[in-house]
């Protein structure tokens, strides 16, 4: 039986089949590289995590300090001898003008006793070649004498008057360091060192540590504060420091900043500060450490910042921010305070979008996708 299909109608078919396929698998192929290219152009977009930056909060300057007694005399022995009494100990308030200790003198005061005795001599002397001068005189009216004998009377009356008023000028000396035989306070205060006893050696001497005792007004203290030179802007005369010691935990006492040294010390990089504090009950004491707080506002136009946001780099410090479009901006600023967790900056409105953690090799223009 004769096919009812010609051979040519068969080659067509398979011909346009084939086609089918191939078109098919064109189109298929394009669809699976349109969308790994769209999947690609996507993952080429960073996701990233926006803040906005937080204007600086106030914050405190705490430094260490060292507290001083307002007045402090150390005293010293002008005259040798040995220590006879003393009268006060430590920690004993005491008054100007008020005996501390008595030294005993004896070499001093057979000083004293033979001053003046050649004192005596010397005024017997003197009133002996006064009358001879004078009756030498009379004599040379008389033409009895010569002129120069006469002279050599007049200058041995001289002499023996400046031998008197050097030696009334010892005698006086003697007396005077007598009188600090007795060691008295300078001022009110209290008695905070005594490093003499009865009978000890007292030799004269002003050399530090050998200071027989120590009188201190704890009435009013000095602090010290070494404060670095990028926070001495925040420090002037008048301002005031919350004072706390260890051993009072809880308690603050207020201090006013007196000076400023104005000089950078070369070697810590810090200008000495002095402050005042009223000391009336006692409470604190000369020679010990504290901590000085300095309450201050932050910069109004500083915001803070994670230091995560920074970009650090050959333009300086940068940060990533966002605009309308999603894409990046970069913005120079400057770095106000570095408190370790937060970063202050100056330059940055406090309104803009940063990106938290911006990603490596970010550039102006970049786009970039925000998280959720």
């Amino acid at each position: 039986m004769p096919s009812k299909f010609k051979p040519t109608a068969i080659a067509a078919a398979a011909a346009v089949l084939v086609i089918a396929v191939v078109a098919t698998g064109i189109v298929s192929r394009r669809s699976h590289a349109d969308q790994l290219q769209r999947s690609t152009s996507e993952r080429a977009i960073p996701t990233v995590a926006l803040l906005t930056p937080a204007p600086a909060a106030a914050d405190a300057l705490e430094l260490p300090a060292r507290i001083e007694a307002w007045s402090r005399a150390p005293i010293y022995a002008r005259v040798s001898g040995y220590l006879q009494k003393w009268n006060v100990d430590i920690g004993t308030p005491v008054k100007a003008g008020q005996t501390l200790a008595i030294i005993e003198t004896p070499d001093q005061d057979q000083q004293l006793l033979q001053a003046k005795a050649e004192l005596a001599t010397a005024r017997s002397n003197l009133v002996l070649a006064k009358s001879t001068a004078e009756r030498w005189q009379d004599l040379l009216e008389a033409k009895a004498v010569s002129n120069q004998e006469v002279d050599e009377r007049v200058g041995d009356y001289a002499a023996k008057k400046s031998n008197v008023e050097a030696l009334q000028a010892n005698v006086q000396r003697l007396s005077t360091l007598q009188r600090y035989s007795r060691l008295v306070a300078p001022f009110d205060g209290v008695v905070t060192a005594r490093n003499t006893d009865v009978g000890n050696l007292i030799s004269v001497g002003g050399a530090a540590g050998s200071e027989l005792f120590v009188v201190s007004d704890l009435r009013k203290l000095r602090v010290y504060v070494n404060v670095p030179q990028r926070q001495l802007a925040r420090i002037q005369p008048g301002s005031k420091a919350q004072i706390t010691v260890p051993e009072r935990p809880g308690q603050e006492f207020t201090a006013t900043v007196q000076s400023l040294a104005q000089a950078i010390s070369a070697s810590s990089g810090t200008m000495l500060v002095q402050l005042a504090v009223d000391n009336q009950d006692g409470a604190l004491v000369p020679g010990a450490f504290a901590n000085a707080r300095f309450d201050s506002a932050g910069a109004s136009d500083a915001v803070s910042v994670p230091p995560g946001s920074l970009i650090v780099g050959k333009n300086g410090v940068q940060v990533a921010t966002v605009d309308g479009s999603s894409k990046v901006r970069l913005q120079p600023v400057t770095i106000a305070r570095d408190l370790g967790n937060a970063v202050q900056l100056a330059g940055l409105a406090p309104g803009v979008r940063v990106i938290a953690n911006p990603p490596d090799g970010v550039a102006n223009g970049d786009p970039v996708r925000v998280a959720k």
